[in-house]
């Protein structure tokens, strides 16, 4: 064959596939059904960017405490926020309406610094010596609720934690310990069904 022909012949057959994937579609439907939201923030804006549309348009996704499992608390705010920024609002816990509705938090007393590792999607959080008079009810889900929060953030993967710059041990839902790096599927366990 020569080679215009098979050129042909080819370009034949990539049309084809293409009519075929191309009538593979999602069929419409007469009937409204629920949609799961991404666990992600809403928004690709940079972290501490302002976002393009109107103010409050920027989920800010939080794990919280409700009957002793994690909940994920989705605030809007104005502009994305740092990795810090974003534990320091979990760290002030949950507001007066959410408190309402029966939402808490574990963490009590802890001061914390978040670093990213560039490129790594690793967040180092360092622990600062705990109020032995605050103490956490559950540290589990006390960890639970950082990896978490971090993790719904699309520059973090995993998070490690460190005291004066020696990693922890810090316990999974499964009771295990690990000087991680620790995921959010490690406190699935621990995530309330919706």
């Amino acid at each position: 064959m020569n080679r215009p022909a098979a050129m042909g012949v080819a370009m034949g057959v990539a049309m084809a596939v293409i009519a075929v994937v191309g009538a593979c579609g999602v069929t419409a439907q007469d009937e409204p059904h629920a949609v799961e939201l991404p666990r992600r923030p809403l928004t690709t804006a940079a972290p501490g960017s302002a976002f393009p549309g109107p103010p409050g348009e920027v989920a800010e996704v939080l794990c919280l405490v409700r009957d002793g499992r994690l909940v994920e608390v989705v605030r809007r705010v104005k502009a994305s926020p740092s990795a810090q920024e974003q534990v320091d609002q979990l760290l002030a816990g949950p507001t007066e309406a959410e408190r309402n509705s029966g939402i808490t938090t574990a963490l009590t007393g802890l001061s914390l610094t978040v670093s990213l590792r560039s490129g790594r999607g690793e967040s180092e959080v360092e622990v600062a010596e705990a109020n032995e008079d605050a103490a956490r009810s559950d540290e589990t889900i006390a960890y639970g609720q950082v990896v978490c929060t971090l993790t719904s953030r699309s520059d973090v993967v995993s998070v490690i934690f460190t005291q004066d710059g020696d990693r922890l041990e810090v316990p999974r839902a499964d009771g295990s310990l690990s000087r991680g790096p620790l995921y959010g599927s490690d406190f699935a366990a621990l995530v309330a069904e919706r």
